[in-house]
């Protein structure tokens, strides 16, 4: 199978209300039809940085502009798609809700079935990938060596 490399990018964008922090998720459908819960991410467009695909991203996947906070670093991971062997890598930055109103609505991909505010202690339970899992047990210890 031939080896693709593909690069995106994307964002845990939290919002802090009644003095408890929810991170914007969304749900697609994967190949399977299952269900998951994800962060939003995807490719950077020409001339784009990285930090500036993850919030375009988030904005369109979530309908919730954010400001970059700092880089929570990449994961990589490998999976077959269409005959090819692809090799991921995602580049992570931790955002700061600063206005939107959570929708999949703007998403251009029409990928993202459903997108909510989930509370930052829940997402051990709620994210699909164990990455992502990874990535917010980190924020979730960030946030709280802030206080």
């Amino acid at each position: 199978m031939p080896l693709v490399e593909e690069t995106s990018a994307g964002g845990l964008v939290v919002q802090v209300t009644g003095g408890e922090a929810h991170v914007a998720l969304i749900a697609r459908h994967n190949r399977a039809g299952r269900l998951e819960w994800c962060l939003p991410k995807g490719h950077p467009e020409v001339g784009e940085s990285l930090q500036e695909a993850a919030v375009r991203e988030v904005a369109e996947e979530t309908g919730i502009q954010g400001r970059a906070l700092r880089s929570l670093g990449s994961v990589d991971y490998w999976f077959s798609a269409e005959g090819r062997r692809v090799h991921k890598v995602v580049h992570h930055f931790l955002l700061e809700a600063v206005g939107g109103t959570i929708s999949v609505e703007g998403d251009p991909d029409r990928e993202a079935v459903d997108a909510e505010w989930v509370p930052l202690e829940e997402l051990q339970h709620r994210l699909t990938f164990a990455n992502e899992r990874r990535l917010a047990r980190d924020v979730s210890q960030l946030l709280s060596d802030k206080e």
